[in-house]
């Protein structure tokens, strides 16, 4: 009777002996995970923040303004009978563009002519009979009269033709033509417009408060999507007395040598221009910076002990950060870092304060202060 009760009592702490040490299995394994899951390694990249001097500049946009530019208009109507110009074509001041129908003029200056001659004649021979008492001096009046009121009316007549030959009233390069041979024009009619391309202004806007940094002979840097990575110089040549008082802006024209002509009137540029000395920054990629609204932080890594794949561990602490402005893809940190700190550039998504992180630099975001758009 006691014997089989021993072996029960003894089977049942075999079995909830056996229950205890696998819970307690389990219980380990899931610790053992749980460990691994709290910090686990990550890779990121990183860098240490560096020392760069950066000169104190402006950054504004501007567009481009022709130094002479005008539509080429006709100032009297009439029928073209000759475009004696190439569209897209340079010309030099006073060359000959359209030609008007002066036929009648011609004829008109004809007729003006003779009248005059003949009152110069007959000026001429009353003076003389004047002198022998045949005329009265009212008489010779009157012809002198007619003879300089004809002789004025042929130097009209002259000036009427010489406007219905229309010139390029200075050298510039001439645009697309708006006009057709046969076409009859009205009086202030477009023919083309001509532009001078060499030098060009750019146009610019500065906030009041700027512009005691702004002095004529300041050399400006002037870049466009046009020629990427080309830059123009030129210097600052007329600062606007007004202010603009919608926008409390002053006008600011810079001028530039543009012999190849690659800068056009209208183009949209940015321009640049140094205003202090350089000072030295500690820079760092944007990417490298968590902007958030209670502040803007970075992952400084502190190296371990330890290793893993063979990579040195190291671990990310979160840092408060100050930062200046931007330039290109980098940004001035003011305070929370110093030099030769290392920084994780990217993979910050993956961390919090107290991950531990292997890096691989294998793919980097761009530090380049002055990136160039590339055309795909």
């Amino acid at each position: 009777m006691k014997k089989p009760m021993l072996i029960t009592i003894i089977c049942l702490l075999v079995f909830f002996g056996a229950i205890v040490a696998f819970k307690k299995f389990i219980f380990h394994e899931e610790k053992k995970i749980s460990m691994q899951f709290k910090n686990p390694v990550v890779t990121i990249s990183a860098m240490p923040a560096v020392s760069t001097e950066w000169g104190s500049t402006i950054d504004v946009v501007g567009s481009t303004r022709t130094v002479k530019g005008v539509n080429v208009t006709t100032e009297l109507a009439g029928m073209i009978v000759e475009i004696d110009f190439t569209p897209g074509a340079n010309v030099k001041k006073g060359d000959v563009l359209v030609r008007l129908d002066i036929a009648p003029d011609i004829a008109k200056l004809h007729e003006l002519q003779a009248q005059a001659s003949l009152d110069k004649i007959t000026y001429n021979r009353d003076k003389v009979q004047y002198s022998f008492g045949a005329v009265s001096k009212e008489q010779l009046d009157t012809d002198y009269a007619n003879m300089q009121s004809t002789a004025a009316s042929v130097e009209e007549q002259k000036a009427t033709i010489d406007k219905k030959i229309i010139r390029a009233p200075f050298t510039g390069k001439l645009g697309i033509s708006a006009v057709n041979p046969g076409q009859f024009i009205d009086s202030g009619a477009t023919v083309v417009n001509l532009e001078t391309l060499d030098p060009i202004y750019v146009d610019f806007y500065l906030p009041q408060q700027e512009i005691p940094k702004a002095v004529v002979g300041a050399v400006v840097q002037v870049t466009t999507d046009r020629l990427p990575g080309k830059t123009f110089t030129g210097k600052i040549t007329t600062i606007n007395p007004i202010v603009n008082t919608d926008v409390r802006n002053v006008e600011v024209e810079a001028t530039l040598p543009n012999t190849q002509e690659i800068l056009l009137p209208g183009m949209f540029t940015n321009v640049s221009f140094s205003v202090d000395k350089p000072k030295t920054y500690i820079t760092l990629p944007v990417m490298a910076v968590t902007f958030n609204p209670y502040g803007s932080l970075v992952y400084v890594l502190k190296k371990t002990n330890q290793q893993h794949n063979g990579k040195i561990v190291w671990k990310a602490e979160q840092q408060f950060v100050e930062t200046g402005v931007t330039r290109g893809n980098q940004i001035a940190v003011l305070k929370g870092i110093k030099e030769g700190d290392v920084v994780v550039t990217s993979g910050q998504l993956k961390l919090k304060n107290g991950s531990f992180v292997v890096i691989d630099n294998t793919v980097m975001p761009s530090d380049n202060p002055n990136p160039v758009v590339k055309e795909r």
